[in-house]
């Protein structure tokens, strides 16, 4: 069970930043990736339907062998989490808990800013997982919606982006946060711009968390992969292989190779 693979889930491409964490975190661990590219963004998605892919990409996860399930989409956590820790027999980590217990550990006077997709966003999920650490605390929450199509395409940099960015964190920034938690996992790769509009704020990175809270519940669970262990990689896509592969290198980081891409069916 040790050497087992730890699961990984995304809509898309965007939770390759927390494989990215996560092998840096725990770079003796084997882990199974699958980006449910024929369905993204799962953002504007009703959370029915939400909870039904999840629970359809889970339970291949669980049935490949996987000792962990992490959901690496923040609106499948916020939608899909307490079904997942239910019915499922290993683990499930989601990002929106970790990322909202840096942020109360961060501030200092508040307000905690979220930064989401409209589905994140509409459920409060941030919110919610502050009060329960700190009801005193105030949290100013604001939906981007362009961010994902803007970093899928590459266009990091560009001047489009720079505006876009400006548009949607100028609001942001004026009610004075000094916390702001990035609630997408495409949105680290953004993260100069995004600090560059909100400066001396104090940016949360959901992904890395994640990956620290994996940590502690292997250790917990005393499955954490041998010293001495060899990991593997596996990456899988619902759709379109071939591109999830050329755009996961930017995602991943140097350093980081993916040399195929696996294909699972979804209906």
């Amino acid at each position: 069970m040790t050497t087992a693979p730890i699961g990984v889930f995304d809509s898309g491409l965007g939770g390759l930043t927390v494989v990215r964490a996560l092998v840096a975190r725990l770079p003796r661990e084997s882990i199974i990736y699958v980006g449910d590219s024929a369905r993204v963004p799962y953002g504007p998605k009703s959370p029915d339907t939400v909870r039904r892919y999840a629970k359809e990409i889970a339970a291949y996860l669980v049935g490949e062998g996987v000792k962990a399930v992490v959901v690496a989409c923040n609106t499948a956590t916020a939608h899909a989490l307490p079904m997942l820790r239910e019915t499922l027999s290993v683990p499930v980590v989601g990002v929106i808990e970790p990322g909202a217990r840096a942020a109360v550990r961060a501030t200092k006077s508040g307000p905690i800013g979220v930064i989401g997709t409209v589905g994140t966003i509409a459920s409060g999920a941030y919110e919610k997982a502050i009060a329960e650490i700190n009801p005193e605390l105030t949290v100013m929450s604001t939906p981007c919606p362009l961010f994902v199509p803007l970093v899928e395409e590459g266009l990091l940099e560009h001047k489009a982006t720079r505006q876009i960015v400006k548009l949607y964190l100028k609001p942001l920034a004026a009610t004075g946060i000094d916390t702001l938690i990035l609630g997408c996992t495409h949105y680290p790769l953004l993260v100069e711009q995004i600090a560059n509009r909100v400066e001396g704020v104090t940016l949360i990175d959901s992904g890395a968390e994640t990956a620290i809270e994996v940590s502690m519940v292997l250790q917990q669970a005393q499955i954490e992969a041998p010293p001495k262990a060899s990991p593997t990689y596996r990456f899988i896509a619902t759709d379109a292989p071939e591109q999830f592969l050329r755009s996961a290198r930017r995602f991943l980081g140097p350093g980081h190779t993916i040399k195929r891409v696996e294909t699972l069916n979804v209906t």
